[in-house]
């Protein structure tokens, strides 16, 4: 930070910084601050305190909310310490602690081991190299609370020259509040406000201020801290914890319906999953990014990991170009190939039950006799040469147990999770001595695309298919028509995702639908109310049973990835039905893995509306 020049202008700064209140300046978010206040215990940590104005208001507004039962303390930062001397008279007799400290290492305010329910960063970000900010926000966001507020402040400069000499003499550098958005994705942190730019209140013209609020997620239980610690500063000799992670989120948010039960334990419920399932998205995972981007997962240059065995995921190299998509729910494999999975899901499984689960503790284990935070009760699965990937199959190789509280951050912050997790392996793998190429941080994005979970050739291409098969066998009274709008679906028509697939990935068959292309545009990805979905009830269940349920119409083409599982077209045309119904119930809740009713299909869709609704807020069409 530049404490020479505010050293220098120490007087000159206080008398301008002081001439405004906290309210003239920080009026677009100052509505955020007495929920903080209101809180007994509450710690509020002003970053370049400069002055002591902000301070200084803080902390009276405290002794004014609890008087002399005042517990809200202050720990006022400033690096230049002539201003610093200025600010703490200010404050005298109030309760803020004045540090000398600096971005990006804030030594000493990590020393006090202490947590904030609010940051704020006024008219300091601009001193911060572009370099420096990603490790800068991580700092901060580790020392926020759940739940805890960052305000930056950022400011702006024409190109005139007098905006270059003040750029020149404090050592200024250019902000971007999209730039700093991007940054608390991946350490967590998820935007709650951002403010118009705004004028200058000192009345200078060649500069403007925007506010940015970032905040830490809070699901009441400290679920969502552990799993950042884990990520962030857990020891990893490998990727497996990450992996792990990352798998359970993906679980968590997109399949719903794969909970086999909750159970009640002296540490809190915990949600049991099929551990097949979590092995089975193990090795989609890892498929790609070992198998055709050649990275390593390990520090050493050994390619080999402990879940791939000769018998298994060798051999399934050599029977076939398999990639991670065809590692899903619906797939059905024959031969070799089913033999060959069979044994790599058990390698799998019996590799995250000895190694990310054992080492994966909770905080201060020595003192807490059931230390794991996960359990694998696995089972011997004798291998077959058909394997039809469904909740039933995968339940065959036990159940894999992790606490409630945890299940329910995934299922509700995955959105802020995964870019953590992704940012953190991204680093990791980077670090390792087989994927030098990747060291410098302008070569990273090829293994950020390495990570890409979406699987691009589960298109609509299957489904628009099925649609042209289905035109050429049904007469013009049972046409299929836009399930949206009753409309007659002749040459311009789309395939639509029901749950919009940029905000909740699915490319299953119950949510893929005819619609017609403007009706299509208008939606957008947009999610439907609950009446829209409702008013087409009768139309999307017609479509389900025409196309994949009703024998009369069975002359389907099956797909590239089950022709590469040696699945014959005979049996894949009598699995189409138990497809459609192990990915819809296992993606959807509230549906029990037998489940055949698309009566009760329906009202699970319902239901995943209403948590898409409810969690991610998103605009309705």
């Amino acid at each position: 930070m530049p404490a020479t020049f505010y050293n220098q202008h120490a007087n000159e700064l206080a008398e301008q910084y002081l001439s405004k209140t906290f309210e003239q300046v920080h009026q677009s978010w100052s509505h955020l601050v007495e929920p903080m206040i209101e809180k007994p215990q509450a710690r509020i940590l002003d970053l370049g305190a400069g002055s002591g104005r902000d301070a200084k208001y803080l902390a009276e507004l405290a002794v004014s909310k609890h008087g002399a039962d005042n517990n809200v303390q202050v720990f006022a930062v400033e690096p230049a310490n002539l201003l610093a001397a200025l600010g703490a008279q200010q404050t005298q007799g109030l309760n803020v602690k004045w540090l000398t400290d600096s971005l990006p290492a804030l030594t000493n305010i990590s020393k006090q081991e202490v947590s904030f329910d609010l940051i704020l960063l006024s008219a300091v970000w601009m001193h911060v190299p572009v370099s420096d900010r990603p490790r800068s926000l991580r700092k901060l966001a580790n020392l926020l609370k759940p739940g805890g507020k960052l305000v930056i402040s950022l400011r702006y400069s024409s190109g005139s020259e007098q905006a270059e000499q003040e750029r020149s003499e404090r050592k200024m550098h250019t902000v971007c509040a999209d730039e700093l958005k991007q940054l608390g994705k991946e350490v967590g942190l998820f935007p709650v406000l951002e403010t118009e730019k705004e004028d200058d209140k000192l009345g200078r013209s060649h500069v403007s201020w925007q506010t940015v609020v970032l905040q830490m997620p809070d699901d009441g239980t400290g679920a969502f801290p552990f799993i950042r610690h884990v990520a962030l500063n857990d020891g990893k000799s490998a990727t497996h914890k990450l992996a792990l992670l990352r798998v359970l989120l993906r679980i968590a948010d997109g399949h719903p319906g794969a909970v086999l039960r909750r159970e009640s334990a002296a540490g809190g419920d915990r949600v049991i999953l099929p551990v097949g399932l979590v092995a089975l998205y193990w090795c989609h995972q890892y498929k790609d990014l070992i198998d055709s981007h050649k990275l390593f997962q390990t520090p050493n240059k050994n390619p080999n990991m402990g879940f791939m065995k000769a018998d298994g995921w060798h051999k399934l190299n050599e029977l076939g170009d398999f990639k991670s998509f065809d590692f899903r729910i619906g797939n059905l494999f024959s031969g070799e190939t089913a033999i060959a999975l069979h044994k790599t899901l058990s390698a799998a499984v019996s590799n995250i039950k000895t190694m990310p689960c054992r080492y994966i503790t909770f905080p201060n284990s020595a003192a807490n006799n059931n230390s794991t935070v996960f359990d694998v009760a696995s089972k011997t699965v004798k291998a077959k040469d058909s394997l039809f990937l469904d909740l039933p199959t995968l339940e065959q190789w036990g159940e894999f147990s992790l606490p409630e509280s945890i299940w329910l951050a995934f299922n509700r912050y995955a959105c802020w999770i995964e870019p953590v997790l992704v940012n953190e392996w991204v680093k990791t793998m980077a670090s390792y001595a087989g994927n030098a190429e990747y060291a410098a941080p302008e070569n990273q994005y090829f293994l950020y695309q390495a990570l890409n979970w979406e699987e691009p050739k589960r298109s609509t291409t299957d489904v628009r298919k099925r649609f042209e098969q289905l035109k050429k066998q049904l007469s013009p009274q049972e046409q299929i028509r836009c399930v949206w709008s009753k409309k007659s679906l002749k040459q311009h028509y789309a395939i639509d995702h029901s749950m919009p697939f940029s905000r909740w990935p699915n490319n299953d068959l119950w949510n893929l639908l005819p619609t017609d292309s403007q009706i299509n545009n208008q939606k957008s990805d947009r999610l439907p109310t609950e009446k829209k979905l409702k008013q087409a009830k009768e139309r999307i269940q017609h479509w389900w049973q025409v196309a994949w349920l009703d024998d009369e119409y069975s002359t389907v083409e099956p797909s590239a990835s089950l022709l590469r599982a040696k699945a014959e077209p005979s049996a894949f045309l009598k699995n189409m039905q138990k497809r459609f119904f192990a990915e819809a119930n296992i993606a959807l809740p509230g549906l029990s893995s037998d489940n055949s009713s698309i009566d009760d299909l329906f009202e699970a869709l319902m239901m995943q509306r209403g948590r898409l609704k409810e969690m991610q807020q998103l605009r309705e069409w």
